[in-house]
């Protein structure tokens, strides 16, 4: 058990902070990528994709690997590889071997991002969790904060490059900071780790992924890909259920408050995914701003989620986590249909400010929720597998939205994206993304409960 438990926070705040900074400075950035690097929309998708798909299959290994040789271990060998595929990402000269170092990234995360939750977890008791994820997320959400401001500056006056070089100064403080936490973990199993799992799931997400996005060129062909993926994800359930070590323990999902929080999260972090990516693009292509003015826009989301955080997670400690799993998505459903309507209107004020409102709000609801309502719901020496499960399940949301954004498109998803073009997708985008929050909420009335008897302790 970890014993320097005050340095524990700090180092689990930078550490995931990482990944949340990364995505939103890289959303930021991505019309400018498109610009710079003269290639399609599908092509930058694969910027965010690329990251996504190695994250969202191997996460699931990552949170095993995590239980068998100590989460510390793991959280610092994914901290170091994420700097240094940081630096390749920045130094990248051209889309291809850009992609390439952010699959890289998203594989260096994988390992960090469920170390980072569960070494927080299992420092902690049971009565004070809820409280240290508050905490955690204010934290993290205060970082992330920064990530759109400054990531608009520095794409401004430095460029897109320059956004990848934010990561390496915070995951030197968070590697100095593990030297302060002695850890004394006991290896919970020593079977064999599930490379064939791993990579099963990668080549499903990856096949589902490319036939989304072929789809989305208009291409018929992409259906085949979308069978195979089926069928790569048939054997997949069939040997994590045979294997005795599996990276994805599927016996988690016969507690009905595990199964149910995972899927409301691939619904919701899908719907906030897609509607994220495209948000700087209207901004951007529609209301004409910078890429600066973009960072300042979507700076009330994270404001929000950092400032929030804290007092929720509190409260979620009181009330449990289902009342506010159902309306923290329906207040989110309602910010996607206000900027689904509200694009014509004229300044940011009026058509992008309210919406973002009330979806930081019923955000801030939702993820510290999230995060407690799984890690209550595994047991213990669990912890990793079932952080990975729930990163898996927030990564696959934002994957699979992402790849499909070409459909809302059309044939229409060249180099020169024209406001008609990006006004047509966006509204069909929000719009989507706002019935996705509902069935998150209905979701959540149907499978979560607060009984302890749910908890499967």
């Amino acid at each position: 058990m970890v014993k320097s438990i005050k340095w524990v926070l700090p180092v689990t705040v930078l550490g995931s902070g990482l990944g949340f900074i990364d995505s939103s400075v890289v959303n930021v950035a991505l019309p400018t990528m498109q610009d710079n690097l003269q290639v399609t929309l599908s092509s930058i998708q694969w910027v965010t994709n690329g990251y996504l798909l190695t994250l969202s299959s191997l996460v699931l290994l990552g949170g095993t690997v995590g239980d068998r040789y100590g989460v510390l271990r793991i959280f610092v060998v994914g901290l170091c590889l994420f700097a240094i595929a940081s630096i390749a990402c920045g130094f990248a000269p051209s889309i291809t071997v850009l992609i390439i170092a952010r699959v890289l990234q998203g594989a260096a995360a994988a390992f960090l991002m469920p170390s980072s939750l569960a070494l927080l977890s299992m420092s902690y008791r049971r009565e004070e969790r809820g409280k240290a994820v508050g905490t955690w997320a204010a934290a993290g959400g205060a970082l992330m904060a920064a990530g759109p401001p400054v990531g608009g500056w520095l794409v401004g006056i430095a460029g897109w490059r320059s956004i990848f070089f934010i990561n390496i100064p915070i995951a030197a403080i968070a590697l100095a900071l593990c030297f302060f936490i002695s850890s004394r973990e006991r290896k919970v199993s020593t079977s064999s780790i599930d490379f064939s799992g791993a990579a099963l799931a990668t080549a499903t997400l990856g096949l589902l992924t490319y036939g989304l996005i072929t789809l989305g060129r208009g291409d018929f062909v992409g259906w085949v890909y979308i069978v195979a993926a089926f069928l790569a994800g048939i054997v997949f359930i069939v040997i994590e259920h045979k294997i005795d070590n599996p990276m994805l323990p599927l016996e988690l999902f016969r507690n009905r408050t595990f199964a149910g929080t995972n899927i409301l999260t691939v619904t919701l972090y899908g719907a906030l995914s897609g509607a994220i990516f495209l948000l700087p693009y209207a901004l951007i292509r529609v209301h004409n701003f910078s890429p600066a003015q973009v960072g300042l826009a979507m700076l009330p989301l994270s404001v929000i989620l950092g400032l929030g955080s804290r007092l929720a997670g509190n409260m979620i400690g009181r009330i449990g986590s289902r009342g506010p799993l159902i309306i923290g998505p329906l207040i989110t459903a309602g910010g996607f249909a206000i900027l689904a309507t509200s694009l014509g209107f004229a300044g940011y004020a009026r058509a992008f400010l309210p919406g973002l409102v009330l979806i930081s709000v019923g955000m801030t609801l939702v993820v510290p929720a999230l995060t407690t309502a799984v890690l209550d719901a595994a047991p213990d020496e669990k912890s990793g597998a079932a952080s990975g499960i729930s990163n898996a399940a927030a990564r696959c949301g934002g994957l699979l939205a992402v790849a499909t954004l070409g459909i809302a498109f059309g044939d229409d998803n060249g180099i020169a994206l024209t406001a008609d073009h990006v006004a047509n997708a966006y509204v069909a985008v929000m719009s989507a993304a706002a019935l996705a929050a509902v069935l998150s909420a209905a979701i959540a009335g149907l499978t979560i409960t607060n009984l302890p008897s749910e908890s499967g302790k």
